[in-house]
């Protein structure tokens, strides 16, 4: 054979020729040079995007939506309505005990009854309405998140692999997972209960003006002072918030990053630099956490002081225009009072829905890149119009990729791959080597090939090359010519044309022409599944796709046989069933490429392709794997990438690459007798000798290596524990738990005690503002009779006094249980992260011990642990104390009604609020179980992406992960339409005690003053929730 130095390839008359690049001028902006790079133009969310989630609404969706929408306008009414009825309700106990009152027992009785049963009605149709709102969004918003997840799996595996690589590192796995978990929870339960509060604003505001609208406008002042103290810390918080956010994603990149290679980390002992790593971003959270407590606690310390002081004005006003005859009773300033209120705290409320639906907005936004992005043309060629048969033909072909457009892979690159014949390509790292496996694949094309701008900002700012999902068969120097290429100035120009029995590649139909290849990259990525099925994978696309079980498993069998896979599988206890584990963990580097070697050609293609399948794998396991590889090359057009030139010796034909064109070709022999050749230096630097037999037949290479073979075999499957039970976590109740979480951090204590103290000084705000709230009513009557403020003025005081010092206690709890649990939360993530990666290697062969999950736990269970020992801790605290000091202050005023309220109707309340709580942590626990195995299979197939594309399992992958997400939204569905009536029933058995309050009243026998007392402290105490205001649905 002769030997060539280039490949010269006749050229067509209407090949296009490459364009000169001229140097870069001032003139060129950076927007032009991305232009011309083929940079899509980052996006900015809008509202749009968040009204386009909804397109994925069929027509009984959008009746659902409408039900829940009328569902929450009916709800948020109902608590402007209460107000009335409560009104009504204390303005006849007023009139009735008032000196000269002409109202009869009778009649008094009568009037109480009928508010007690619009109560009653009120409490009824809160249960109803609730219950379909809040089960009609989160069920619509489970389907909705489905059907986007499902799209955006689809395109994303419709587009070429450059969109991926394109990608900050994790980006698409992360949008499909945890993005989408945002996107959900702004267009389920979070959207009705915005449409809820805002019903209740609206409702209240039109209660409060019909009753007074001078008195309105004066209370309503409240509503200014807390948008001035939300306008002035607020930015600062998302400020913090922000530095908060960022410096979590640098410990989740550490930590992915480092979990993804555990077995790199751990075998080169850098499980403590890891660490130390990971140490200083989570110590970088807490440092910002610490600037985070005082703008939390001041901003809610002057908040609560308002609302208490709107008390004060608003009892001092009322009191005024009662004396002055422009209110009727006392019972008109309690309506205006308690809608103003009910406008604030519905306007705070609505903070956290909006938030949500602002960060769907966003998410939505990360979706639709995707989605939108456009797809590369797939061709429509099959056979007969084209035969894979022929040889593939490279005609000046300059390449550069997408992420990277400044950088030329392949310059004018000439070259035939021969059908029927092994066509090793070899050459000097940076050569193209992989990047003319990838043309072939038609993973990257010749056409224009648009990439996202965040790419672009990522190597402007770090100048490094994206990770990829899978394993690197491109290295870094894959896609450079030069050791120090030039990575600014203009893009290159993509050019040339590839074609095979006289076709463009492009025009060829994308998926039968990747069914008639076969790949083996150097690390195979096997899928956590059973060893028949990651082979069984390679049969989908081919003639065999839809066989019977049998004749798959008859395939599957001869495949293993060819590629000397069955040796090891017959010594394993489940055979072919035997799950291979995370990236197919459980077994040894040569197994994996022997189970790929078979998945490859149990589809017998036409074409195989080994991109360095030996590189990754011992001496020993060399040999083996190499006889598998030419048994399979046999009567196949095979290219062999390969960096170790003693398995390419017997190559048909060797084509050595340098920058990007062919330096020489020939075989070797021929290549060896070129003196400074490119080939020739390549052999001796790898001290390869000159006087090695070249040619061993593949009978002695079998015989050799039988025994250890025998070997290798019977000690992988030792390896394979396949009985190995899943390792079981400790039983620990709550108690016990946190009994060791308070006594691990003694260090806190101090912080911990100041808390509690702080708390009891807030709980006791509320049996205070009791107190004082039936004081200030009485004094009412004062004024009924003589005109006298004194009263009325003095107990106005009050309020000020206590709201001053609720202010004061609610800022230290906050600064101090914030500071507290950031403090612990960042201590026990530094010591779960060293527990994890100082594990044994075995620890994360279990399926429960993946990758994706100790990830996502890294990140969930301290965050949890901080809000557990934060201001939920805290908040427990202020809710004992007030129901402690609530019922102390009841029976002491009328322990008659306060034990008829705490016998009927607290354990009712008790009931209902524990299934409400059990309820929500089994939602939430479903919510995550519902998406937790799709997220884990699509997380698995995106990782994937080379492997999937290549085996044309696009259509198959999108397919089973449809059937996943609709099972679980069955799953979801039934479980949520069964507990739901216990949520809603917690929701409205208060209206059910203020009822019960209300019918005592009426019917007890009190003097006339103990029983105005009773009602009125009895009534504020412990039956309506309207006056809690730590209650946050």
């Amino acid at each position: 054979m002769t030997v060539d130095h280039h490949d010269k390839i006749e050229k067509p008359a209407n090949s296009p020729s490459p364009e000169p690049q001229g140097p870069l001028t001032k003139d060129e902006t950076e927007d032009e040079l991305q232009a011309k790079a083929k940079v899509r133009p980052e996006r900015t969310a809008n509202f749009k995007d968040y009204l386009r989630i909804f397109s994925y609404a069929t027509k009984w969706d959008f009746f659902a939506y409408a039900a829940g929408f009328f569902a929450s306008i009916g709800a948020g009414i109902t608590l402007p309505l209460m107000n009335v009825v409560f009104g009504q309700f204390v303005g006849n106990f007023t009139e009735y005990f008032m000196p000269g009152s002409t109202t009869s027992r009778s009649e008094f009785n009568k009037s109480i009854d009928k508010l007690a049963l619009y109560m009653f009605a009120l409490f009824l149709g809160r249960f109803v309405l609730n219950s379909i709102n809040k089960f009609v969004f989160r069920m619509i918003g489970i389907r909705l998140s489905s059907a986007i997840r499902l799209h955006y799996l689809q395109k994303l595996f419709g587009q070429s692999i450059h969109v991926l690589d394109s990608m900050p590192p994790g980006y698409a796995t992360g949008t499909i997972t945890s993005t989408a978990n945002v996107l959900q929870l702004g267009i389920s339960e979070k959207l009705g209960t915005f449409v809820e509060y805002n019903s209740t604003i609206v409702a209240a505001i039109i209660v409060a003006f019909v009753k007074n609208w001078s008195l309105t406008l004066v209370t309503s002042s409240i509503i200014l002072y807390l948008f001035l103290v939300l306008g002035t810390f607020l930015p600062m918080i998302l400020k913090v918030n922000a530095l908060i956010t960022k410096a979590e994603g640098r410990a989740g990149a550490v930590a992915s990053e480092a979990l993804a290679s555990v077995r790199m980390v751990a075998a080169c002992g850098a499980e403590s630099r890891i660490s130390r790593r990971y140490a200083q971003f989570a110590e970088e959270t807490r440092q910002h956490g610490k600037l985070l407590s005082p703008l939390v606690g001041g901003q809610l310390g002057l908040i609560f002081f308002g609302l208490y002081a709107g008390f004060a004005l608003c009892f001092w006003f009322g009191a005024k225009s009662y004396s002055e005859g422009r209110l009727d009773n006392v019972g008109d300033v309690l309506v205006v009072l308690l809608s103003v209120m009910i406008v604030v705290l519905s306007l705070e409320r609505t903070s956290t829905p909006l938030l949500a639906v602002g960060k769907a907005t966003v998410a939505a936004c990360e979706f639709f890149v995707v989605i939108d992005a456009p797809q590369p043309a797939k061709g429509t060629l099959k056979e007969p119009e084209v035969s894979s048969t022929q040889d593939i033909i490279f005609e000046d072909v300059t390449f550069a990729y997408p992420s990277r457009p400044h950088v030329k892979v392949l310059d004018g690159l000439d070259l035939r791959i021969e059908a029927g014949k092994i066509n090793a390509i070899v050459g000097p790292s940076g050569g193209g080597k992989s990047t003319i496996v990838g043309l072939i694949q038609r993973w990257y094309t010749l056409q224009d090939q648009h990439v996202l701008a965040k790419v672009i900002e990522k190597e402007k700012k770090g100048g490094r090359k994206n990770k990829k999902d899978e394993s690197d068969e491109d290295v870094d120097a894959e896609n450079v010519v030069d050791n120090e290429p030039e990575e600014s100035g203009p893009p290159i120009e993509v050019h040339g044309r590839i074609l095979t029995a006289g076709q463009l590649l492009d025009d060829i139909d994308l998926k039968w022409w990747r069914s008639q290849i076969g790949l083996v990259s150097q690390e195979p990525f096997l899928f956590n599944d059973t060893i028949y099925k990651n082979v069984a994978y390679g049969l989908i696309g081919s003639p065999w796709e839809n066989e019977t079980e049998d004749k798959k498993r008859e395939l599957v069998r001869e495949a293993c046989r060819e590629s000397f896979a069955d040796e090891f599988i017959d010594r394993l206890p489940d055979g072919l069933d035997t799950l291979v584990g995370d990236s197919g963990a459980k077994l040894s580097g040569g197994q994996r490429q022997r189970l790929a070697i078979a998945r490859s050609i149990v589809r017998k293609p036409r074409i195989l392709i080994l991109d360095e399948a030996t590189s990754a794998i011992d001496v020993r396991g060399e040999r083996i794997v190499q006889a598998a590889l030419d048994r399979a090359a046999k009567d196949r057009t095979t290219i062999t990438i390969a960096h170790r030139l003693s398995t390419i010796k017997k190559a048909d034909r060797i084509i050595v690459l340098k920058k990007g064109k062919v330096a020489e070709s020939g075989t070797h022999d021929n290549l060896m007798t070129i003196e400074g050749g490119v080939y020739s230096g390549l052999v001796h630097a790898q001290s390869l000798s000159l006087g090695e037999p070249t040619d061993a037949g593949d009978e002695s290479v079998e015989t050799e290596d039988k025994p250890t073979l025998a070997n290798v075999t019977s000690i992988a499957a030792s390896e394979i524990d396949t009985s190995t039970e899943a390792s079981k976590d400790k039983a620990r109740n709550f108690f016990t738990s946190f009994g060791r979480l308070f006594y691990e951090s003694k260090n806190v204590w101090p912080a911990f005690f100041l808390t509690l103290f702080a708390g009891a000084c807030v709980g006791a705000g509320v049996p205070l503002q009791a107190w004082i709230f039936g004081k200030i009513i009485v004094s009412f009557n004062d004024i009924g009779t003589d005109s006298d403020l004194s009263g009325s003025n003095f107990w106005s005081l009050m309020f000020v006094v206590l709201a001053s010092g609720i202010g004061i206690s609610y800022f230290v709890v906050v600064f101090v249980a914030t500071r507290m649990s950031s403090t612990i939360r960042v201590k026990y993530q530094k010591q779960y992260f060293d527990a994890v990666m100082f594990q044994k290697t075995s620890f994360f062969d279990h399926e429960d011990h993946s990758h994706g999950t100790i990830t996502s736990r890294l990140g969930q269970d301290p965050k949890q642990l901080e809000e557990l020992m934060g201001l939920n801790m805290a908040s427990v605290f202020v809710a004992l104390f007030n129901v402690v000091g609530a019922i102390s202050i009841a029976f002491a005023f009328a322990w008659k009604l306060a034990l008829v309220s705490c016998c009927v109707v607290l354990p009712i309340m008790i009931v209902s609020a524990y299934w409400r709580f059990k309820y929500e942590l089994a939602f939430e626990k479903m919510n995550n179980d519902v998406f937790a195995e799709s997220s884990k299979f699509a997380s698995e197939s995106i990782g994937a992406f080379r492997t999937v594309t290549s085996l044309t399992l696009e259509d198959s992958i999108c397919l089973r992960y449809q059937n996943l997400l609709n099972e679980h939204v069955v799953s979801a569905y039934r479980k949520a339409s069964g507990d739901y009536k216990w949520k809603r029933g917690s929701r409205a058995s208060p209206w059910l005690w203020t009822k019960q309050c209300d019918g005592f009243c009426s019917c007890e026998s009190y003097s006339k003053h103990e029983r105005e007392q009773t009602a009125r402290q009895g009534l504020y105490l412990t039956g309506d929730p309207r006056h809690r205001w730590w209650n946050v649905d």
